[in-house]
């Protein structure tokens, strides 16, 4: 019980990368084809129109990763008190923002990059809580 407390912050912010993460990746999974024509049109007038299918899958796999190592994080931290995991989940779910982001720049899609931005600031902020 004292690890609910003493760890509270780094447990609601790992739950809220998994519901983040989790949720987006089994939206891509469930829907994968309307993710995609959306997707196509969104990167038409990039260089990355050629790619999408590609890029969507590797998104897809890293999302769903990190969700599941923020999962392990948790239970980690419950039980032993260990954060390897709930570190590698943040530092993983910061590095799919930061591909996201890119993706939003690169299409031009600003007010869709602010939005990313949003969900970094507690990732990054985990990431500090976790190292420290």
């Amino acid at each position: 019980m004292a690890t609910l407390i003493t760890q509270s912050t780094e447990l609601l912010l790992l739950f809220f990368l998994i519901i983040t993460f989790i949720q987006s990746g089994l939206d891509k999974l469930m829907d994968w084809n309307g993710n995609l024509s959306w997707l196509k049109g969104h990167f038409e007038k990039t260089p990355l129109k050629n790619t999408v299918p590609l890029l969507l899958g590797i998104i897809l796999f890293l999302e769903i990763l990190a969700g599941i190592f923020c999962c392990i994080g948790v239970f980690q931290i419950i039980n032993s008190g260990d954060s390897s995991f709930a570190l590698y989940g943040a530092i993983l779910s910061c590095i799919v923002l930061l591909m996201l982001l890119f993706g939003q720049r690169i299409a031009k899609d600003y007010e869709g990059a602010k939005t990313i931005a949003v969900y970094f600031i507690p990732a990054i902020f985990l990431v500090f809580l976790l190292q420290s």
